[in-house]
């Protein structure tokens, strides 16, 4: 009997699904849309896509172009992250139509990103979580009376605004119910500018400080941020609910960061309410270099110098005059809230 001959056809040349050689070479995505995130809810990115430039007015061109659209993110971006407040590349179907889904395959490179860590957690794990990217200003919004002032969570919130470099701005609520006096001259030799409101009142002072600017708002529950966020974006349709009369603590009616939109120019990003700012990833250099004042006198400081306790040089600085005992007064009073050494109710 003659041997069979084999051939091409006989064998199989295509390797199996197991075997396929990957790649490390990714598309360069040079047709994606860049959008803007305006919300994240499990998974799904809510972006807007801004209008192109094209003739006619600006109002118009909003109406026309401005869009919409929900996004997924590409497998290609790994464990990054995406936050409200990301400039984005999208693809697919970026049409902005009910039903349909885009990818998100790029994060632009961002001009801030504040952070909290996860170390009010049972864990203490101290797991940096981001909250929103590219802000350029921090607006601590706090209650003067009904919840009355947590200066602890305050000065926890701009230390991590100092790690972001962002400015700062604290917002006073509900002025009609107590004065702000004494909580600002507590901030006064930080520097930080404040402004002052209540129910009703006029928030053209605040508006000035949000014009053209991207801002977060952060505070704890009950505060009124969102009654504030209502005023100054009136079709926003922020949830409000009422302090617990027992406890004295606000309920959470934001539930997730979302931004909004001016009718002026500029966008503030509304954040649920925080009870807690965890800083276990800020250093005791980055504190410091917010007092460019007491950064050369730190120098004669014994070694691991927590500049907390005795010995301390900023202590002979200050007496001998050449720094502002206010102002060691205020960076004890960060560094103590960044270890979490001081006590909430003497704060």
């Amino acid at each position: 009997m003659r041997k069979r001959e084999y051939d091409e056809d006989d064998v199989r040349v295509r390797p199996g699904k197991g075997s396929r050689p990957r790649t490390r070479i990714r598309p360069a995505h040079e047709d994606a849309v860049e959008g803007f995130v305006v919300a994240v809810d499990r998974g799904r990115y809510t972006t807007l896509i801004e209008p192109e430039r094209a003739k006619g007015s600006a109002q118009k061109r909003k109406q026309q172009q401005s869009r919409l659209v929900v996004a997924m993110k590409a497998r290609e971006l790994g464990r990054k992250g995406v936050v409200v407040g990301d400039r984005v590349a999208l693809v697919g179907d970026v049409s902005g139509r009910p039903d349909t889904l885009a990818r998100v395959v790029r994060v632009e490179p961002r001009t801030s990103m504040l952070r909290r860590s996860a170390d009010d957690t049972e864990d203490t794990d101290g797991i940096e979580r981001p909250v929103v990217a590219n802000a350029d200003q921090l607006v601590i919004v706090t209650a003067l009376a009904d919840p009355p002032p947590r200066p602890r969570m305050i000065d926890r919130i701009l230390v991590a605004a100092f790690d972001a470099e962002i400015d700062t701005l604290l917002c006073l609520t509900k002025s009609d119910l107590a004065p702000p006096d004494e909580l600002v001259a507590l901030y006064e030799p930080l520097g930080v500018q404040h402004v002052v409101v209540h129910k009703g009142g006029s928030l053209d002072e605040l508006r000035d400080h949000l014009t053209d600017r991207l801002s977060v708002l952060i505070g704890h529950s009950g505060v009124g941020k969102s009654t504030l966020v209502n005023a100054l974006v009136p079709d926003a349709h922020r949830a409000v609910a009422h302090v617990n009369a027992v406890t004295g603590r606000g309920r959470h009616t934001s539930t997730s960061a979302v931004a909004l939109e001016l009718p002026q120019g500029g966008w503030i990003i509304d954040t649920p309410g925080v009870r807690s700012f965890g800083l276990a990833h800020v250093s005791v250099e980055t504190v410091l270099a917010a007092f460019p004042d007491l950064v050369e006198g730190t120098v004669h400081c014994p070694k691991g110098c927590t500049h907390l306790g005795d010995g301390c040089a900023l202590d002979a600085l200050v007496a001998a005059g050449s720094a502002d005992p206010a102002r060691l007064e205020s960076l004890r009073r960060l560094l103590s809230s960044r270890e979490g050494t001081v006590d909430e109710s003497n704060a």
